[in-house]
C-alpha cells in the first residue's frame, strides 16, 4: 500500500482568497486546449475558422462546461434531491459536476459559434477534440489531490487509503483516468491530427475512445454513493458506463460516415 500524499487542496491562500488546485486545473485545461486548437487550425485551416472565432469559442466553451456539467449532474445523478432543494443547484462549491453534461454544454457552444460565424460544426469539433484531453488530464489530477472520485476497495500494492474513503485501501482510479483519458487519449487523437483532419473523423474518434476508456475506468472507480444508483440496472452497469454507450455508438457512426464522405469526394 502507498500512503496518500495529502496535498492541501488550496494551492495558494491570500487572506480570504483561496486558489484551489481544482480551479488551476480548469485554467490549465483551457490554456492547453486553446493552444492546441490554434496549432491544429494553422496546420489544417478550415473556412471561416479565424483566430477571433477560436477565442470566442473558448469563452463559450467555459460557460458550456460549467453550466452543462452542473445541470448534467443534477439531471443524471441526483434529480430527486435537487427537485426537492432547487436552491442547492447553484451551490457548485459543494461539489457535483458531470463530464457528460459538460460535453453536451461544449457541443451546444460549438453549435452556436458555428451557426453565428458560418463555420461547419464538425470543422470546429474535429479541431477542439484533441485539446480537450488537457482538461481531462488536469481535472483528474485535481480529483486525486482533493481525494475525491476514488476507486473501489482493493489489495493491489499501489492501493491508497483516501481521507474520505473509509479505512480500506482503494484504487487510485483518478490517476488511471488521467493516464487513459489524458495521455493515451491525446496521443491517439494527436497522431491522427498530425496527418490529417478529415471531417467527422476526429470527432468520431473522440466519442468512441472516451466512451471506451470511461467504461473501462468504471470497473476500478467507486460508483456514486446514491441509493437510486445502486439498484435495478445499476447493479450491473454504472451511470458512467450507461452514459458512455451512446458516445461509443455515435463515435462509430461518425467514423463510418467520415469514410463514406471521403470515398465519395475521392470518387468525384
Amino acid at each position: 500500500m502507498i500512503p496518500f500524499p495529502n496535498i492541501d487542496p488550496v494551492a495558494l491562500q491570500l487572506g480570504p482568497f483561496a486558489l484551489r488546485w481544482y480551479g488551476l486545473a480548469y485554467v490549465a485545461g483551457f490554456i492547453g486546449g486553446l493552444w492546441y486548437m490554434r496549432w491544429i487550425s494553422q496546420r489544417h485551416p478550415a473556412p471561416n475558422l479565424s483566430s477571433a472565432v477560436i477565442e470566442n469559442l473558448f469563452v463559450a466553451v467555459i460557460l458550456g462546461i460549467i453550466l452543462g456539467g452542473r445541470l448534467g449532474y443534477v439531471l443524471f445523478y441526483n434529480v430527486d434531491y435537487y427537485l426537492a432543494h432547487p436552491g442547492h443547484i447553484l451551490k457548485t462549491w459543494e461539489g457535483g459536476m458531470s463530464y457528460h453534461g459538460g460535453m453536451l454544454g461544449v457541443i451546444l457552444a460549438c453549435f452556436w459559434l458555428a451557426w453565428r460565424n458560418r463555420v461547419h460544426l464538425f470543422d470546429i469539433t474535429d479541431r477542439i477534440a484533441p485539446g480537450i484531453c488537457f482538461g481531462l488530464f488536469f481535472g483528474r489530477i485535481a480529483n486525486f489531490i482533493n481525494g475525491e472520485l476514488y476507486g473501489r476497495v482493493t489489495d493491489v500494492p499501489w492501493a491508497m487509503v483516501f481521507p474520505h474513503g473509509g479505512p480500506d485501501p482503494r484504487h487510485p482510479s483518478q490517476l488511471y483516468q488521467a493516464g487513459l483519458e489524458g495521455i493515451v487519449f491525446f496521443l491517439i487523437l494527436h497522431t491522427v491530427a498530425r496527418k490529417r483532419v478529415r471531417r467527422y473523423e476526429l470527432s468520431g474518434l473522440y466519442l468512441l475512445f472516451y466512451g471506451i476508456f470511461r467504461s473501462v475506468a468504471e470497473f476500478w472507480r467507486q460508483p456514486d454513493n446514491l441509493p437510486h444508483l445502486q439498484e435495478g440496472i445499476f447493479t450491473v452497469i454504472t451511470m458512467g458506463q450507461l452514459l458512455s454507450l451512446p458516445m461509443i455508438v455515435g463515435g462509430l457512426g461518425l467514423l463510418a460516415y467520415s469514410r463514406k464522405v471521403a470515398a465519395r469526394d475521392h470518387a468525384a
